[in-house]
């Protein structure tokens, strides 16, 4: 358990050289596959290549669920793993299908159905909030467990954690301060372990989701490759014990953020996060940086640069959207009119589609987009995007 996990499929030749729509079902599939090593589970390699198919354009992902689960019910030969491939696979082709839409539901209810469509078909309680208390027992803290959450006050956490998060503001805060507050937000989610097993894949489903919802463009292979990180990340968030000094230790989930949002070069090895590492292991370095001397420097310059690469466009029809949306919330009528537009058509797909795509523009009701009342507003990235843009006038 104390080794990192690697994903024993590689789709990195279809990210390397494919085209569009292949790299983007290759990443989803490496991370609907690597999250599976949260629970210590691998995919078979039947389906790998029947992930393959789907990423080749020859069967679409309801297919590849239905192959799955025909793959299981006829197999005559049982072997010994079948019943932990079963899960892997099938809860995989499952995040498949989900993360390919990139609606979201941020609420409560939406986190709970998001549980049952992850493991529906697998376990019998998908969807289903515990009614009991739960232990773990972890390696990172040598067979303790994390206190989480009285199964009685499961649902008025949810309530509160979500709430909360949907009435914070992101605008004109710093990079430090944004990736501590998604750490907070992800790791108190996680603590209140809402469901009897699956837990850790269905927050780091919903945080994708609502990463992407607010702005960021979550095609990397973080999740796929460090998911275990991810895991013993939130116990040491989450783990303390005064007797033996340990306090919750957030920096180990903050790195991991710091590596997907901003593009910096953590070590992400589990051994770093043990609670009595090794002489070798108690320093988590950055790898990016060049000399001991220099950490500071390089590491401010890493963040400076990666967050201009990340707000920079050079569309001029998305800059004039966001700096003219700013803080408000508009309806297409309203943009068009106060951007001295006629052509619809023109403006969707000039303007609004490329903000939408480009993560600096959501809408106010993401999950019906033909909503009668459907506005437009900035995301995180857009809103720092019009900052930097009214901040050079």
């Amino acid at each position: 358990m104390n080794e990192d996990r690697k994903t024993i499929t590689d789709f990195d030749e279809y990210i390397r050289q494919g085209e569009p729509e292949k790299r983007e079902k290759a990443y989803i599939w490496q991370t609907a596959i690597g999250l599976q090593a949260v629970d210590g589970l691998t995919t078979s390699d039947y389906l790998n290549e029947t992930a393959k198919r789907h990423i080749e354009g020859e069967i679409d992902i309801d297919e590849v669920r239905e192959l799955i689960k025909t793959y299981y019910r006829s197999k005559s030969n049982r072997e010994p793993d079948d019943d932990e491939k079963r899960e892997a696979d099938g809860v995989s082709a499952n995040i498949s299908k989900i993360l390919s839409n990139r609606t979201l539901d941020f609420s409560t209810q939406g986190y709970i159905a998001l549980h049952r469509r992850i493991f529906a078909g697998i376990f019998k309680h998908a969807g289903r909030v515990r009614d009991y208390n739960i232990t773990k027992k972890e390696w990172v803290l040598e067979n303790e467990t994390v206190n989480y959450l009285n199964w009685e006050d499961l649902r008025r956490a949810l309530d509160y954690d979500i709430e909360q998060e949907r009435n914070f503001s992101y605008k004109g805060i710093t990079a430090d301060a944004m990736i501590s507050h998604i750490t907070r937000f992800v790791s108190g989610l996680w603590q209140i372990h809402a469901f009897g097993e699956g837990n850790t894949r269905t927050t780091a489903v919903f945080t994708i989701q609502y990463l992407r919802s607010i702005g960021f463009d979550i095609t990397n292979d973080m999740f796929a490759k460090h998911s275990w990180y991810f895991r013993n990340a939130l116990v040491r968030a989450n783990y303390k014990n005064a007797l033996k000094g340990i306090d919750y230790t957030p920096i180990y989930l903050e790195r991991f953020f710091r590596n997907l949002l901003l593009g910096e070069k953590w070590d992400l090895r589990n051994r770093y996060l043990h609670i009595n590492p090794t002489e070798e292991w108690k320093v988590q370095p950055n790898l990016a940086d060049r000399t001991s001397a220099g950490q500071a420097q390089d590491k401010c310059a890493a963040i400076d640069d990666t967050l201009q690469d990340k707000l920079h466009t050079n569309n001029p029809n998305i800059e004039k959207l966001v700096r003219m949306l700013g803080e408000q919330q508009m309806s297409v009528k309203q943009i068009m009119e106060a951007l001295g537009l006629k052509g619809r058509d023109n403006f969707l797909n000039l303007y609004l589609k490329p903000s939408i795509s480009k993560g600096y523009v959501r809408l106010l009701y993401p999950d019906s987009p033909r909503h009668s009342r459907q506005k437009y507003l900035l995301t995180v990235k857009g809103l720092a995007l019009y900052l930097e843009i009214i901040g050079k006038q």
